[in-house]
């Protein structure tokens, strides 16, 4: 078995109907079934759900309305209760707890928004809570009109750093040509290397059943998101019997989608890319012991802080002889730091009267550099 620690899994419209114009209770409550498997066999497991939107319409007997943002904006926010009052029922017969956790790509790219969410994220991973992750529609504009919910199930995957994005669809994967419209179509089962190939990317053709506002390009742009930041993606067909859990068993279904990189080399990048090189951490002999065995940055172990940052900015840490010995997002301002370092991390909170966390850089996010 292929033990997949962080797990995405993005559920369409489609699938959540089953191409019909109404939620098909019986499908939700599988995809809630296999779900709550992979989280009791110890797996932290994210949803992002899309459906808001049908939900809402379904609500208000389908009315006629104009294909504009608000109108859309207006069906999500009568849905998006509705959405979560199904899956919290449903997930409850299986003894499992969910959260609302609502997001727009802006949310992710802000370094400082960026570190709230992952941070709240994986708290409600680490309690056992599935975290239900749509875009906040009532608010977001380019989200509603092109992306949907892939690309931002792509950026999700980034933040919690998860092994596996599954994207599920209406389709059995991505297919060399439209299914719906050729007899010659055949299936992609593997994508690796560094590219994508070009003919993929112009196979790729937008929805045709209208429940959703995505499409097999927005997956594959998903996609191409996920595995840059050393994800492997599945592209499968969400009716599939037990589809979750035979993906997350290793078992090879649908379009697979292979990462040129592994999750370390990619946070690397990451990590050094939007260094903040005005700034550094300085941190004694103890600290640097703890970083190579891999523990997080305590402010116990700081002794100096050089220049200014704020929270969530990505920070050299030095040592003694002023080398660059790691790099990482740092969960407090270089003023905070400066008031707590040196001091036992229980004494944060009443040092500043608020804490983000006992760790300064929390393992997960720091990267040693030698």
């Amino acid at each position: 078995m292929v033990n997949k620690k962080r797990i995405v899994m993005k559920i369409d419209t489609s699938t959540l109907t089953g191409g019909g114009e109404r939620l098909l209770l019986a499908q939700v409550v599988d995809l809630a079934r296999q779900i709550s498997e992979l989280v009791a066999n110890g797996e932290k497991v994210c949803v992002v759900s899309s459906g808001a939107i049908a939900v809402g319409r379904e609500a208000l007997g389908f009315p006629d309305l104009p294909k504009s943002i608000p109108a859309k904006q207006m069906l999500a926010a009568v849905g998006q209760p509705r959405l979560m009052n199904v899956y919290e029922q449903l997930f409850e017969i299986f003894g499992c707890k969910v959260a609302q956790v609502l997001l727009t790509r802006e949310d992710v790219r802000d370094r400082r928004r960026y570190i709230n969410a992952r941070n709240t994220i994986n708290s409600l991973l680490d309690h056992k809570v599935i975290p239900i992750i749509n875009e906040n529609d009532t608010v977001a504009t380019e989200e509603i009109g092109i992306g949907d919910n892939d690309n931002l199930s792509a950026l999700v995957a980034n933040l919690i750093e998860a092994d596996l994005l599954v994207l599920l669809t209406d389709q059995e994967g991505l297919f060399t040509a439209d299914p719906d419209r050729s007899e010659k179509a055949e299936l992609i089962q593997r994508i690796d290397g560094e590219d994508i190939p070009e003919e993929i990317w112009k196979a790729a053709g937008g929805t045709q059943n209208g429940l959703g506002t995505g499409g097999m390009l927005t997956k594959l742009q998903a996609a191409e998101i996920a595995r840059r930041s050393g994800t492997h993606v599945v592209i499968a067909k969400g009716s599939t019997k037990n589809v979750l859990t035979r993906i997350a068993a290793g078992e090879q279904l649908g379009t697979q989608i292979y990462s040129p990189f592994n999750t370390l080399e990619s946070r690397k990048r990451f990590l050094l890319a939007g260094a903040h090189h005005k700034a550094a951490i300085i941190i004694d002999a103890g600290a640097k012991r703890a970083l190579r065995a891999g523990g997080s940055l305590l402010p116990v172990g700081i002794s100096a802080i050089k220049g200014d940052f704020d929270r969530g900015d990505i920070v050299p840490v030095r040592g003694s002889e002023n080398k660059d010995y790691a790099i990482g997002l740092v969960n407090y301002s270089s003023e905070d730091v400066r008031r707590i370092m040196g001091r036992q991390s229980g004494e944060i909170e009443g040092l500043l009267g608020f804490a983000f966390g006992d760790e300064v850089i929390h393992h997960n996010n720091m990267t040693v550099l030698r």
